[in-house]
């Protein structure tokens, strides 16, 4: 029996940035993953992951995060995912200096 899908977003890294971003629901990226489009069905997400692979010039690494749907936006249900959500590690700057 097929796994029942669950929800989710599609992520990748800007590709002169290297910054993870989101697909937001007016196809804009953006880099706060509150912003980001959360899909709750499986052919739309399908859809949405093959248009953004599409946008090779913007983005690489394209592919659809699992999140749990909340008052605040999309959480993460992975540690990989909420550690991309809060950016670099190896000292305070950019996301986690931004609070």
């Amino acid at each position: 029996m097929p796994k029942a899908f669950t929800p989710k977003v599609v992520t990748a890294n800007a590709l002169l940035e290297g910054d993870v971003i989101y697909l937001a629901a007016d196809d804009r990226w953006v880099r706060r993953l509150d912003e980001a489009e959360i899909i709750t069905d499986e052919a739309i997400a399908q859809l949405r992951l093959l248009d953004a692979q599409a946008r090779a010039s913007e983005a690489v690494g394209v592919y659809l995060a699992d999140m749990a749907p909340t008052e605040d936006g999309p959480q993460p249900t992975h540690f990989r995912e909420e550690f991309r959500a809060t950016g670099p590690s190896n000292y305070h700057h950019g996301k986690q200096a931004a609070g």
